[in-house]
């Protein structure tokens, strides 16, 4: 979530068990963006601008997120896309169903505007454009790493973010019932 436009939105599933490791790659390169977001794993961005998140939209998301129990997850594999770290959760399919259920209520908000075809659920550590970089931190952050892997993590609720002033804020709520 690195986009810095005034209206925009997210749905992601906050990490705090991973934020002691990750958080300062984030701070470090991620930019303003990364250093507003704590440690999460994207369910669908974009999502709506906030204008258009009423009521309704709240109340579809609130139905939507109850029909899944929490999960209980590990992050112990670092890997990468050009230009970003992340690390894996596994299993990851539950955040996979996450994503499709969001967007098969909300058709016009694909994963990512629709740029990837395969939904890769992944928390990310760093974003940068240069490769040659990018090899660097991720040497560092093996190194870091090595003695804190696995994180034992549960996701237990999803997130509403929403950018405002140039800064990513955290929103609503919705927990994972399994109702």
């Amino acid at each position: 979530m690195r986009s810095m436009n005034s209206s925009q939105s997210a749905l992601v599933v906050l990490v705090p068990e991973a934020e002691a490791l990750i958080g300062p790659f984030r701070a470090a390169h991620e930019g303003p963006a990364g250093a507003d977001v704590p440690a999460h794993i994207t369910l669908l961005y974009p999502f709506k601008p906030p204008y258009e998140i009423d009521a309704g939209v709240v109340a579809m998301l609130e139905r939507c997120f109850a029909r899944f129990t929490p999960v209980e997850f590990n992050l112990a594999i670092a890997r990468r896309f050009p230009g970003l770290l992340y690390l894996v959760p596994d299993p990851d399919d539950a955040f996979r169903r996450m994503t499709l259920a969001i967007w098969e209520r909300f058709a016009d908000t694909p994963p990512y505007g629709g740029r990837y075809a395969e939904i890769v659920p992944h928390l990310s550590v760093a974003q940068i454009a240069d490769e040659a970089q990018l090899d660097r931190v991720h040497r560092d952050f093996a190194a870091c790493a090595r003695e804190r892997l696995p994180i034992r993590a549960r996701a237990a609720a999803a997130t509403l973010m929403i950018i405002e002033d140039g800064r990513w804020r955290l929103g609503r709520g919705f927990d994972l019932d399994g109702a």
